[in-house]
């Protein structure tokens, strides 16, 4: 043992206390006798590490069966350097992560301060080239298997590489409140969107390189070994490299040497200064490479969530929904893949939740001052939670997103560290120790019992767009893009084969949840393209016609409404070809509304001028004929056409 170290008094020992020495020469922590905790059984490493590790696996391994899902088509099936493997790494490295979306889109980069996260998008591309099709149509489930499963081996990793950092350092006498607090994060529903959901690898690697920083750090300040700081700095970097949360530890880091190793303030400030350079250096790669990001203000509500807010309303709103947060973390029941507009209505500063909302906040914020300058570790949890929670608040600056349950990932570990303080606190308040150990072995069962039935139950609904939009769509009512991607998942059931019975009454629902998605939102694009689908498929073109034509004056060049458009025309060109001779006055009217909706399709224009011929208009067939040739020189039917045309116009 260190003689220098310093220890609570007898009375402390009685039971936790969060009272910390001012100052040690070595790792300060709240204080309980393992002799008087009871649960002697949970105390080793190996043991806790097993249950966690086994859990986790129960928890989430169905997702492993899983497709894709939300964002996974635009991060890795459609980008393109994903799909080159190895071959796109350099583009991956050297570009924002939604390149080749904005590219494919025909749209500028939109998203204010850009996003560059390239070492989850790295991962993708290794895991194409290894385990992807070589096949250049590939299956919706490509590769989607191993996704899954590594998304789980990180997050389990993840967990264990936090149980090492609490259990050696924070709480080094006290590993049942180590073990608590790694079990609640690991169970914690609200992260099954970060586990089952393959694009949000780059929480769990973030969080993942975060931790290992600070067991590098800590390691140092023991050892003094260079190495030590060496592979911090390095894992910095690559937490970094995973998203941009990194950036806390530029406060974090040195409170948690002032709490934790007892340091002075500027010892702890200095200590820091080698974290601030590798922040410099991300900072710099990542100016040079996407610069700013979107510089002017989206015009899609989906993607400027408070477009329609007043300042007062968008400030209010804005703080309630961290009430929203608070919440979920309590009781994290339904859970939703969406929080966008209108699923959380605008309010304004006479709502008593608002000012609720403050209260609360502010008063954290008071204890984080407080228990810092006492050296408590609940300084560092809180700081942990409201420094995280304050980059995803859009108080910094407008994210695209009203809230997440994915944005909540790294904030939740200061609330898991609070609850375990608070349990374990609890416990030891019982005195009988059969008592202590049957009521916390009840509660943990019941706890993750049913912490179980809801991760398991929301993984199956992860499983594709399709099932997580219909079962969302139920959750958030009032959510414009889950009602609009409901209406697409049910035109997906209605063309599968075994549906075909049901064809119809999967369009009809269809139908209601698309024209709900636009009575919410009277300008989203995609919304009126598959209601435009939807009708399509019921041929009722007119009702299809007119919901693309509302799509294509909100976004002309849109390349799916191009393709929805030159598919009407084809049905239109077909019906007219049907008719023949037999009814060429309605022929030439189909044939208007096919070139309506593809003026540049030169075999239309030609048969336009074939029926205007047969019915006598020949100026018509003249016009048609010549802008036959314009679009196709070398169409020797329409030259036909014209060289008999001077005789008819005499």
């Amino acid at each position: 043992m260190n003689p220098k170290k310093k220890h609570f008094s007898e009375k402390n020992k009685q039971g936790p206390s969060f009272s910390l020495p001012e100052k040690s020469d070595d790792t300060v922590y709240i204080h309980s006798s393992k002799k008087g905790s009871g649960f002697s059984a949970f105390a080793g490493f190996k043991i806790q590490a097993l249950i966690l590790v086994i859990l986790g696996f129960i928890l989430y391994s169905n997702s492993f069966t899983n497709e894709y899902a939300l964002d996974d088509g635009i991060v890795i099936q459609k980008n393109d350097y994903v799909q080159r493997g190895v071959r796109g790494i350099p583009k991956i490295l050297t570009t924002d992560a939604y390149d080749s979306f904005y590219r494919q889109m025909h749209a500028k980069q939109q998203l204010s301060g850009g996003r560059y996260r390239p070492l989850s998008v790295v991962t993708f591309a290794v895991e194409q080239e290894l385990f992807g099709s070589k096949e250049k149509v590939k299956p919706a489930e490509d590769a989607a298997f191993i996704r899954h499963v590594l998304n789980v081996v990180f997050y389990i990793l993840s967990i264990v590489v936090l149980l090492c950092f609490l259990r050696n350092f924070i709480f080094k006498n006290d590993p049942l409140i180590a073990f608590i607090a790694c079990l609640i994060f690991l169970i914690h529903p609200i992260h099954t969107e970060v586990v089952a959901n393959v694009k949000s690898r780059d929480e769990i690697l973030s969080f993942l390189f975060i931790i290992l920083t600070f067991i590098a750090l800590l390691r140092y300040h023991e050892n003094k070994e260079k190495k030590q700081l060496f592979y911090g700095m390095v894992f910095y970097f690559l937490a970094f490299l995973s998203k941009e949360y990194a950036i806390t530890l530029l406060l974090l880091i040195p409170m948690l040497l002032y709490i934790v190793k007892g340091s002075t303030l500027k010892e702890s400030i200095i200590s820091t200064m080698p974290f601030i350079l590798v922040a410099a250096i991300y900072l710099f790669i990542r100016f040079s490479i996407v610069g700013k990001g979107g510089v002017v203000e989206n015009p899609d509500v989906l993607n400027n969530p408070f477009k329609f807010a007043t300042t007062q309303e968008e400030w209010a709103t804005k703080i309630e929904i961290l009430n929203h947060y608070l919440r979920l973390l309590f009781y994290p029941n339904p859970l939703s893949s969406d929080y966008s507009y209108n699923t959380i209505p605008y309010t304004n500063f006479s709502n008593g939740l608002v000012w609720m909302s403050i209260m609360i906040h502010l008063s954290m914020i008071a204890a984080t001052f407080i228990l810092f300058f006492k050296r408590n570790i609940l300084s560092f949890a809180l700081a942990f939670y409201l420094l995280h929670l304050f980059l995803v608040s859009n108080f910094l600056m407008d994210l695209g997103a009203t809230m997440g349950e994915r944005l909540v990932y790294h904030s939740s570990l200061g609330f898991a560290i609070m609850i375990a303080v608070l349990i374990v606190w609890l416990l030891k308040k019982i005195k009988q120790k059969n008592t202590k150990i049957i009521i916390g072995i009840a509660l943990g069962i019941l706890v993750i019992s049913w912490c179980t039935v809801v991760i398991i139950k929301r993984n199956a609904q992860w499983k594709n767009d399709t099932s997580l939009f219909i079962a969302d769509s139920q959750t958030v009512p009032n959510s414009a893009l889950v009602n609009g991607n409901a209406g697409k998942a049910y035109i997906d059931l209605s063309e599968k084969p075994e549906n075909k019975a049901q064809e119809k009454e999967l369009i009809i629902k269809a139908i209601y949840h698309l024209s709900k998605s636009v009575s919410i939102h009277k300008e989203y694009v995609n919304g009126y393209l598959n209601l435009g689908v939807a009708y399509f498929k019921l041929k009722d073109y007119d009702k299809a016609r007119a919901n693309w034509d509302i799509a294509k004056k909100i976004y002309p060049n849109n390349p799916f409404l191009k393709n929805n458009l030159k598919l009407m025309g084809t049905v239109y060109f077909n019906d007219a070809m049907n008719m023949g001779s037999k009814r060429p006055l309605e022929a030439l009217k189909l044939l208007e509304k096919a070139l309506e909706v593809d003026p540049n399709n030169a075999d239309y224009w030609y048969n336009l001028g074939g029926v205007s011929y047969t019915v006598g208009d020949f100026e018509k067939a003249r016009e048609a004929w010549t802008k036959t040739l314009l679009l196709d020189p070398n169409n020797q039917e329409a030259k036909q056409g014209m060289s008999a045309l001077p005789n008819k116009l005499k």
